[in-house]
């Protein structure tokens, strides 16, 4: 099971907006170029902010990472039903999002309750996550967006850890612990993407 399952109604929540920025004349691509920007600038700031130790920053993740499910969401939207699916479109969404990852998980390494290693280890294992999910794609069978550790799910983590470090909660052995859980969630979700892929090339249906 994966919160991405629950696209489709967040999808519906947000139809208004995305009906909005194309009246504003928005495109898909603007939108997604926009995300990733925007996530490595802030990434990069709370990156200086957990160095100087003024954590009460991190309070800004779990804002941010709501808004950029949204953006994410309403950039398909405007893709498939305003005419704006591109293959450049589908290059920026496959690669902003690893960098947009890479950016915001990148701030836990400069807390020495997790350090550098682990953080570096669980960025690896999500990139590889999302390249096991685009090979389904590639195999012609539909990108897979299996869980238990996708994309929102890690936000959902992310977010919350944020919202603890903002609002004061000291860092120690319980981060660790939470970003250790992380590993063998997100290797789950490799071997899901993998195996229900292989499922679906043999049976000649997609996700």
């Amino acid at each position: 099971m994966s919160l991405y399952a629950l696209k489709p109604r967040f999808q519906a929540l947000l139809r208004p907006a995305a009906r909005a920025l194309y009246g504003l004349g928005l495109s898909a691509n603007q939108v997604t170029a926009g995300t990733c920007a925007a996530s490595l600038l802030l990434g990069g700031g709370l990156a200086l902010a957990a160095h100087s130790g003024q954590r009460q920053w991190f309070l800004l993740l779990p804002l941010w990472f709501l808004l950029r499910m949204a953006l994410n969401a309403i950039d398909g939207m405007l893709a498939r039903e305003f005419g704006q699916a591109s293959t450049l479109g589908a290059y920026l969404n496959e690669l902003s999002d690893p960098l947009s990852d890479a950016a915001l998980y990148l701030p836990f390494a400069f807390l020495p309750e997790v350090g550098t290693a682990l953080t570096v280890g669980v960025i690896c294992l999500a990139n590889a996550s999302e390249m096991a999910g685009v090979l389904g794609a590639v195999s012609g069978h539909g990108r897979r967006n299996d869980g238990p550790m996708g994309k929102s799910d890690r936000a959902l983590v992310f977010g919350l850890l944020g919202l603890l470090l903002g609002v004061g909660v000291a860092p120690g052995a319980w981060l660790s612990v939470v970003m250790a859980l992380l590993v063998p969630l997100l290797l789950m979700t490799i071997v899901n993407r993998v195996r229900y892929g292989l499922v679906a090339e043999s049976t000649g249906k997609g996700s």
